[in-house]
């Protein structure tokens, strides 16, 4: 129900369109009168927000077949028909596009992908180029989501240091490619995403209290407390992957050698492996490899465990969540393997804290998560003042 906490008309305006979208958000398509009825507004109060959010492409109108005879009855959903939201992937080797309508439903035609390069302006060209292509006849589109690896400065929207992509380093991405395309960016750090991704379109839906352990190309994590993302003065909470773990360890991308995430990540494993074999092999092909039964990689595996299960005891530890996800392709490599993390992780957690604490496999992907962080600024910039 909406709270009059303003005598501010405009304010007021703003607060209703948001809570007509979160509705259809969390309930999917409702009529008019289903939307006046779980909000507990006037039917004119409503009416003058969906009627702004039509005219604004986060809304649709369209007509259901009902089961009785007679005129479809029409019912609102989010924008999605001839609206777009458009999601970009910063990462190491690839850079990945997708585009999805309001509802979040990715769109696997539009899905696109190139190797990141290593000059920051032919990024900027390469994405603006990918942009163009999925926003050509009548499609709007509403919003861009970019999430970006590393340390990102959410004050500055300024990336200060990515390990393993630092092509962005001390860049604002999201307001140069803003200037250059004209449509409105938003910027998630990627373990930030993740979460967004679970909260969106995964397992964590109905969770308001969780973490998440990013251990692919780098090692991150995220976390939700009270339905709000931990982001620290200035958004640099998180980076486990950067504790120091090795004296006189592999450098890290950071420019200190040692730190966590060059021993627990889907990049260290790929590294082991590869320096065994004597080639050069991303974690997919690692992956591939592996399931094809021409290489095992069980001595490997263990050993970036160790280096995983220390991360799971310490987000266990420190931050006590509800549940810890956990996303990493090296757990396509042995169906045990989660299983076997979780029983290492019991016997060196806080007993209690484990014992509250579920640890699952996450469902999102960073795509989902840069089209769920633009839905999220969508919705919450309705309210300006």
């Amino acid at each position: 129900m909406i709270e009059p906490v303003s005598s501010d008309p405009k304010l007021l305006s703003q607060m209703n369109q948001r809570a007509v979208l979160r509705i259809l958000q969390s309930h999917g398509p409702q009529s008019r009168a289903e939307v006046t009825r779980l909000i507990g507004a006037t039917r004119p109060t409503v009416s003058k927000a969906v009627a702004s959010l039509l005219q604004s492409g986060l809304l649709e109108e369209f007509e259901s077949p009902q089961a009785t005879r007679g005129r479809p009855a029409k019912k609102l959903r989010l924008g999605g028909e001839a609206s777009q939201i458009i999601g970009l992937v910063v990462d190491s080797p690839n850079c990945r596009i997708v585009a999805a309508g309001l509802d979040g439903e990715l769109r696997p035609q539009t899905i696109q992908a190139f190797a990141t390069p290593c000059d920051y302006d032919q990024l900027l060209r390469m994405f603006a180029d990918c942009v163009a292509a999925l926003c050509g006849g009548r499609m709007r589109t509403l919003g861009i989501g970019i999430s970006v690896p590393g340390l990102f400065d959410y004050r500055e929207g300024r990336s200060i240091l990515s390990p393993n992509v630092p092509v962005t380093n001390g860049r604002c991405l999201a307001a140069d490619l803003s200037a250059r395309l004209g449509v409105e960016c938003t910027v998630l750090q990627e373990s930030d995403a993740l979460c967004l991704a679970e909260r969106h379109f995964g397992l964590a839906t109905d969770l308001g209290d969780f973490a998440m352990l990013d251990a692919s190309t780098g090692l991150g994590l995220g976390v939700m407390i009270a339905g709000e993302l931990l982001k620290g003065s200035s958004g640099l909470a998180g980076e486990i992957g950067h504790l120091p773990m090795v004296p006189d360890g592999v450098r890290c991308g950071c420019g200190r050698s040692g730190c966590l995430e060059t021993i627990a990540s889907d990049t260290a494993l790929a590294r082991v492996v590869s320096d065994r074999l004597g080639e050069v092999l991303n974690i997919e092909q690692v992956v591939q490899r592996v399931r094809d039964g021409e290489i095992r990689v069980d001595r490997e595996l263990r050993w970036v465990s160790q280096g995983l299960v220390f991360a799971l005891v310490t987000a266990i530890n420190l931050f006590n969540p509800e549940t810890l996800f956990v996303h990493s392709r090296m757990l396509d490599l042995d169906d045990n393997f989660l299983d076997q993390l979780i029983r290492e992780t019991e016997s060196k957690a806080l007993v209690p804290a484990f014992r509250n604490c579920r640890i699952l496999r996450a469902r999102g992907s960073k795509r989902e998560g840069a089209i769920a962080g633009s839905i999220e600024h969508l919705t919450n910039s309705r309210i300006t003042v």
